[in-house]
């Protein structure tokens, strides 16, 4: 399905204009009582969140019957995906263009990332653990350090909470898909508990297109564990652990006559988050919080001989002040990486970050402002000082007017540097990043619009024609200059009974040492969704629209429009029992998200819940 330029803009703007005028003509209740921390690292009501954030909570990810994280934040407003394949395989996720290490990914306040590839592993992070997440767009290393560029996305796993609430689904689809989970979650005294298993699997589809014709599934076994208790009135302990591992098939060659090909090959992931947090209430007016972390991600291929783990310890000391409308931050914080790498030397496998940081914020009247600071001193490259600057003003209690400037750096993975395809003289990527919102919010309806430039120098690629590499495939190298610019149109109402949402992209991601737009980026992205209560059932329908993208860094190679429609249904049967039912890709489009790589067709899931009231 592909569409012109001209016709796409036409038929997304029609769609959310649509969704902003009955915002308008209709007005719905609802609560400003959603609780956000991404913003600013503290508590914070989503009203009063100067940035632009967005919050998914669990209500919405059950109702759409997503079947990924990626499929979650792929109808996020300023978020693309790109993926070789279905579940399982490679994923990358683009906030405002940029690439998918420039966010900062935390599980329960433990970030993750991986020192070989760069970023988190977003196929392995199991969505049926998953309780919310929220989304930062915009750069936040004033407050996060290395890596939050373009945003910072944070995952959170159930917190348990009054009597215990058991669960259990199962579900079956199409691609001989099956899923079971599991959990209870609850509170007894002082002390709180949520646990939870998962397992899917999946025979899959052919992923590769030039190479056999073989299915390529996948299996995936999940568990959580958080575990709080309150010591008394002022102190409470609570300790996260999460554990994924994901089997996914792949083509390793892509002809048979190959002596190196494998007709079932492996890629498989390990992913686990441990974290022990104290918070301590010291005031009304003083709070400090405490978090030892760990981050471990594993890779390895079968038969295929490739191997690599990278691991985050990271040590938080919060302390929060406020004094009537003024809020003051102030947070040590220390990170430490290694590599464990078959191709990297191993004399160079590990770095640490130790980072002092600000934060100051303040409310009067119709002004808000949020100032924040931080100095990273590196055990590579030295010191790295970034700051940012947000202002708010409030024209009516609906309307809000933001602005906002920062800085953002991040440093080059240990592999891009030392291993056989790196370059030890690399330099950290650095931004300067801009932005103008406009903001509505009125009784259930919401209108926003974000105008936003990010300017990220010395950004780091792969270029398999590079000179001087070590390895005769290429290496690693740094373009001069990177310009993202774009802007983000989102709107929400509530029609009577029926739900309404729209959002709309416009991006121009360009490489300024070629011209040349940034791969598998699309200039304008949209989604439309809907849903109503028709008689027991709660119906609901998606649409996504892309333009055309370029799979290449050289611009050589085109990557069709698409546009795809999702239909999903669920129905309560008594006061116990549920049942959902999702179809994806209802036109069974043929598109692609890197090129020769397949993505699924028409499919249909069916899943049964048993949650007791």
């Amino acid at each position: 399905m592909t569409f012109s330029s001209n016709a796409l803009q036409l038929s997304l703007l029609g769609a959310l204009m649509g969704a902003v005028f009955s915002a308008h003509a209709q007005s719905a209740t609802s609560s400003h009582s959603d609780i956000v921390v991404t913003a600013t690292r503290t508590e914070q009501s989503l009203k009063d969140v100067l940035a632009d954030v967005s919050l998914i909570d669990r209500a919405h990810i059950e109702r759409s019957g997503a079947g990924s994280v990626a499929d979650v934040l792929s109808r996020v407003p300023g978020l693309q995906i790109s993926g070789n394949g279905g579940p399982g395989t490679s994923t990358s996720v683009f906030v405002r263009g940029s690439n998918t290490q420039h966010t900062a990914v935390f599980v329960d306040g433990v970030r993750i990332d991986s020192q070989s590839t760069g970023g988190a592993t977003w196929q392995a992070i199991p969505l049926a653990q998953i309780d919310h997440i929220e989304v930062l767009r915009g750069p936040a290393a004033a407050i996060y350090g290395s890596d939050a560029v373009a945003g910072v996305i944070q995952i959170f796993t159930r917190k348990g909470e009054g009597a215990a609430k058991p669960f259990v689904s199962v579900g079956a689809g199409s691609y001989n898909t099956r899923q079971a989970n599991t959990g209870v979650s609850g509170a007894n005294g002082n002390f709180d508990y949520s646990l939870g298993f998962s397992k899917e699997q999946s025979t899959g589809f052919h992923v590769n297109q030039p190479g056999n014709p073989d299915r390529d599934g996948y299996r995936s076994d999940a568990a959580n564990i958080r575990l709080g208790y309150k010591i008394n009135a002022q102190h409470r302990i609570e300790t996260t652990f999460l554990s994924n591992s994901l089997d996914a098939q792949y083509d390793d060659k892509t002809q048979k006559t190959d002596p190196g090909f494998y007709a079932d090959d492996h890629s498989i992931h390990k992913l686990e988050t441990m974290g022990v947090s104290w918070r301590a209430q010291w005031s009304d007016n003083f709070s400090t919080k405490a978090l030892v972390s760990t981050g471990k991600d594993h890779y390895n291929t079968a038969p295929s001989p490739y191997s690599t783990d990278t691991k985050v310890q990271s040590y938080l000391w919060q302390n929060e002040y406020s004094l009537g409308n003024q809020s003051f931050v102030a947070a040590l914080e220390r990170r430490e990486d290694s590599l464990s790498n078959m191709s990297t030397q191993p004399s160079y496998n590990d770095r640490a970050q130790n980072a002092v940081a600000l934060g100051y914020g303040v409310k009067q009247d119709q002004h808000a402002l949020q100032l924040n600071t931080r100095r990273d001193v590196d055990s590579e490259f030295g010191q790295k000082t970034t700051g940012s600057a947000a202002y708010a003003y409030h024209f009516t209690p609906a309307w809000q007017a933001t602005a906002s400037t920062g800085t953002a750096f991040r440093a080059p993975t240990l592999y891009q540097r030392f291993s056989s395809y790196g370059v030890s003289s690399l330099q950290p990527e650095s931004s300067l990043s801009r932005e103008l919102g406009l903001k509505y919010a009125h009784q259930g309806d919401a209108l926003g619009l974000v105008v936003y430039r990010n300017k990220v120098d010395n950004l780091i690629g792969y270029s398999a024609s590079a000179k001087g590499c070590r390895s005769t495939r290429g290496c690693y190298t740094s373009t001069p200059s990177a310009l993202l610019q774009g802007a983000t149109l989102s709107g929400s109402t509530q029609i009577n009974a029926a739900t309404l949402s729209a959002s709309y992209d416009w991006l121009k991601p360009i490489d300024l040492g070629t011209g040349n737009t940034l791969a598998r980026r699309a200039n304008h992205y949209g989604t439309l969704a809907i849903s109503a209560p028709v008689g027991a059932w709660n119906l609901g329908s998606e649409v996504q629209i892309s333009g055309q993208r370029f799979d290449n860094a050289s611009n050589t190679t085109r990557l069709g429009g698409y546009g795809l429609v999702n239909l999903f249904g669920t129905r309560p049967l008594n006061k116990d029992y549920s049942v959902l039912v999702r179809v994806n890709n209802l036109g069974d489009r043929a598109y692609q998200l890197a090129n020769n790589y397949n993505t699924a067709g028409r499919n249909v899931f069916v899943g049964l819940r048993w949650a007791p009231l």
